[in-house]
């Protein structure tokens, strides 16, 4: 497999275990990969009246920096498009909705279990 490869296999089992994680702690998962236009959620989940909208980032050992220092501005303002569009697309007219609000996971592998860190509206 190539490097490539490799990272989208690390991300689709880094997702995987934060939608677990999710799962357990009483949420419902909405959506996975979200495509909206040339925008992506990686997780949508929702817990009674709030939908939460999940990036996972995950950090091979060579890495220059962490999983959650990957995330720019840059990232951070097309994490918010993609959420403002789902909001007006799915969820603004939803009256069992109150909120939508941006987490972010991320995942080591280099610990058995893997370690997963989640930080609740993150921006």
């Amino acid at each position: 497999m190539s490097a490539t490869g490799d990272r989208h296999a690390l991300g689709a089992r880094a997702e995987a275990l934060v939608a677990e994680y999710l799962v357990a702690d009483g949420y419902e998962i909405v959506a996975r990969n979200l495509r909206i236009g040339a925008l992506e959620i990686d997780l949508v989940a929702r817990r009674g009246p709030v939908v939460a909208v999940v990036e996972v980032r995950t950090r091979g050992p060579g890495a220059l920096t962490s999983a959650f220092g990957s995330i720019d501005a840059v990232k951070r303002e097309r994490i918010r498009r993609a959420g403002e569009r789902l909001w007006q697309r799915r969820y603004r007219r939803d009256l069992s909705v109150e909120r939508m609000r941006f987490d972010v996971a991320s995942v080591r592998f280099d610990v058995e279990p893997p370690a997963i860190e989640y930080v609740i509206a993150a921006f």
